[in-house]
């Protein structure tokens, strides 16, 4: 189950980032102490339920099916929004260490990646992963994701600069004349 949480899910999502500080930290950038707390989460949930209504971006949390109110398994972030002749933003997504292997971020990607198309009617969305993250390449590519390119140094994670790999997702089904500003 995919959701905008409300400001209440502030301490579900502590839960989760804490739990999976260690398996996410070499995969992400690092972050400041407050990430793990509750007053820095209720803001960060708050301002992404206004950046989606200002159509900038779309930050989704997931769950098991029928437990909107059970523990967090995963995120994954649309984020950048460009409009005009682009339409375009990127794709950040993470997963719980004990969900890792399960199907559950293709799952979550699919559903998500439709309603980006269909719904935010977006043309393109870009998504880059290291090189040594295997899964997320294998997720990407089963996503039907194509690779354009190798950037050296790319992004600043745990610490370190990363090169990654680029990859992008065009909506088909997005017609010239259906184009939102």
């Amino acid at each position: 189950m995919l959701t905008l949480p409300p400001v209440s899910a502030a301490q579900r999502m502590v839960s989760y980032v804490t739990e999976n500080r260690e398996h996410h930290a070499q995969w992400s950038p690092l972050v400041p102490k407050e990430y793990f707390t509750e007053k820095y989460w209720r803001e960060r949930l708050r301002t992404a339920r206004e950046e989606f209504k200002r159509r900038e971006s779309l930050r989704l949390v997931f769950f098991r099916r029928n437990q909107k109110d059970g523990r967090v398994l995963g995120t994954c972030n649309f984020t950048n929004f460009i409009r005009g002749p682009f339409q375009a933003c990127y794709l950040g997504y993470m997963l719980d260490k004990e969900a890792v292997g399960r199907g559950l971020m293709h799952e979550a990607l699919t559903a998500a990646i439709r309603y980006v198309f269909d719904e935010l009617r977006l043309h393109r969305i870009m998504a880059n992963y290291m090189p040594r993250n295997e899964r997320s390449g294998r997720v990407l590519r089963r996503l039907g994701f194509s690779v354009e390119g190798y950037a050296r140094d790319y992004l600043l994670i745990a610490g370190r600069w990363e090169d990654h790999i680029l990859t992008a997702l065009t909506n088909t089904k997005l017609k010239p004349d259906e184009v939102r500003s």
